[in-house]
């Protein structure tokens, strides 16, 4: 059977599981666990770095009674959403389905306590949660509220089972693989004729897919929190990089270039409405260095440049997942540093020969046939006139053993010591702080101007409309109003900082002096009353961290700390 982490409006499995008269029982936890791993990949892109959470409720008479899926980072979570949908008189002794074990990143529990709370009998879980310190969490307080907990592969046990626990797996696969080899899951997208070409001779490469396969395309990076190319695909193609067919999420652009030759003028220069890296070499050009920063384009200097150390350092920026479209030089040393996980080629009926007619992946020093490297879970799919084949190069990592912490590690091997730093980051999700960052789902009250309080969704949301707070002019009042209906924490900053780039003259013209007092009033705040559970939290644990029993002023926090943009 084939998978595939398809784009979102493609199903997770390539094959429908057929029932088994024998297991009937568990033929229907397997449908049920997988339409919640459907739905949760909906929101695939959109909820980064937080994984895709689906949730799917159903009587005991067998009915869907609601259905929900975490639609973005600081949103309800999936399972308050289901709940909701299926009404109090529907959830009594009902079974929930999740794909995936709810994760506290907010420390309120407010999955778990929506499934108790709203009398649910029975949840069935797809695979623990992969990441250390929330894996078992959320099992063991349903447990100990007496609910009968299933989880896949470990209660329940069965080809049907295996084939569901399958689909839960792919559908948060970025997760797993960068919990497990610490860098962001990557996949490696290109398009090629039939004799395996990805352009002429001359280099010209437009258009090999046809229509219908770039959308998917549009799609796949719309799943991406960020595009990577080489430095010749720029110079040849000039491209955008955008996914204006795939839904609001725009990934960022890295371009690796180890020498900087590169055009003065090119789409990925514009970064008014998505922003671009350029990863190149130390010391490469620095006039264009500062032509580029210039642009608002961020360069950022490797010693050596490969995708190796570029993925490690997207790791540690908090990235999930990647999308190379790249040439087939830069393909063939993501795929020898051993990055590339998962792979989408799309193969046109055409062929276009030529001896010296470039090909998706250059040399990697294979000989025999033997040394060929083999796609497993591959999936075929027929898009209009091409043939799209992916597969996975690296298997889904398995969730046993679980992922040791750095302290266990540590303890396994004493040569690795805990990262120690003065600095504290306060990540959206990944450690055990993301209950204290400032998407965090918590609204808060603030006085406006006028000394009126006001509510806002979340501190984020505070923090990017004030960028046009103050300003008299009639579109930045729109857009502060706009900011603080957007639905997550995500759009709000997504849209502050569009509306930055791209009309900077409405900015506030103290922004740059202010913007850490006004993130430090909004984490301060609650409802008017003094320090709130979130601050309270931040501050004392800011001031164990660094040994500092004083209050911080107000330009303790970097731009770092503080997640800002």
């Amino acid at each position: 059977m084939g998978f595939s982490l398809g784009a979102l409006a493609s199903p997770i499995i390539c094959k429908a599981i057929s029932s088994n008269g024998n297991n009937n029982s568990h033929s229907l936890d397997a449908s049920y666990i997988q339409r919640a791993a459907v739905i949760a990949d909906k929101s695939a892109g959109f909820t980064s770095p937080h994984p895709n959470f689906g949730c799917v409720i159903v009587t005991a008479s067998g009915k869907v009674a609601g259905e929900g899926y975490l639609y973005a980072q600081g949103t309800k979570p999936a399972e308050v959403q289901a709940v909701e949908a299926a009404g109090s008189d529907r959830c009594k002794g009902a079974t929930a389905y999740l794909n995936m074990e709810p994760g506290d990143c907010y420390g309120d529990r407010a999955a778990v306590s929506a499934l108790i709370q709203a009398g649910i009998n029975r949840v069935v879980v797809g695979i623990r949660h992969p990441l250390q310190h929330h894996r078992g969490n959320a099992i063991r307080a349903l447990r100990s509220e007496e609910l009968q907990v299933d989880v896949l592969g470990e209660d329940l046990q069965s080809k049907t089972i295996e084939e569901a626990l399958k689909s839960c797996l792919l559908v948060n696969a970025p997760l797993l693989y960068r919990a497990a080899s610490r860098v962001p899951f990557s996949v490696l997208k290109y398009a090629m004729t039939l004799d395996g070409k990805i352009a002429a001779s001359s280099g010209h490469a437009s258009w090999i897919s046809s229509k219908l396969s770039r959308s998917r395309v549009f799609e796949l990076r719309g799943r991406s929190d960020a595009v990577i190319v080489g430095g010749n695909t720029v110079r040849m193609d000039n491209p955008r990089l955008t996914a204006r067919h795939g839904g609001g999420h725009l990934p960022m652009r890295i371009v690796m270039s180890q020498t900087l030759n590169l055009p003065d003028v090119a789409h990925l220069w514009d970064v008014a409405d998505v922003p671009t890296i350029v990863a190149t070499q130390r010391g490469a050009r620095r006039s264009f260095q500062k032509f580029l920063a210039s642009k608002g384009v961020e360069v950022v200097e490797f010693d050596i440049l490969n995708p190796k150390d570029v993925m490690e350092y997207l790791y540690d920026r908090g990235y999930l997942s990647i999308l190379w479209e790249c040439g087939g030089t830069l393909a063939a040393s993501a795929i020898s540093s051993g990055v590339i996980h998962k792979v989408y080629a799309f193969v046109a009926p055409k062929i276009i020969g030529g001896k010296n007619a470039p090909s998706p992946v250059c040399e990697l020093g294979m000989v025999e046939m033997t040394q060929a490297l083999e796609l497993t879970d591959v999936c075929y799919e027929q898009i209009g006139p091409d043939m799209l084949v992916s597969g996975f190069l690296q298997p889904v990592p398995d969730l046993t053993p679980i992922i040791p912490s750095v302290e266990e590690t540590s303890a396994i091997d004493p040569t690795v010591t805990p990262y120690e730093s003065s600095i504290i980051f306060f990540y959206k999700t990944w450690d055990p702080y993301g209950a204290l960052s400032n998407f965090s789902p918590h609204a808060i009250q603030m006085t406006d101007e006028s000394g009126n309080y006001v509510s806002w969704p979340s501190v984020e949301h505070y923090y990017q409309a004030h960028k046009f707070v103050g300003v008299d002019n009639p579109e930045a009042r729109n857009y502060v109003e706009d900011i603080r209906s957007a639905k997550s924490p995500e759009e709000a900053a997504r849209m502050g900082r569009t509306m930055q780039r791209q009309r900077p003259d409405l900015v506030r013209s103290e922004w740059e002096s202010v913007k850490i007092d006004v993130m430090y009033r909004a984490l301060k705040c609650r409802e008017g009353e003094g320090l709130n559970y979130l601050g309270r939290l931040l501050m004392q644990l800011r001031s164990e961290f660094l040994g500092d029993s004083s209050t911080p002023n107000n330009n303790s926090f970097t731009r770092q700390e503080l997640e800002m943009s």
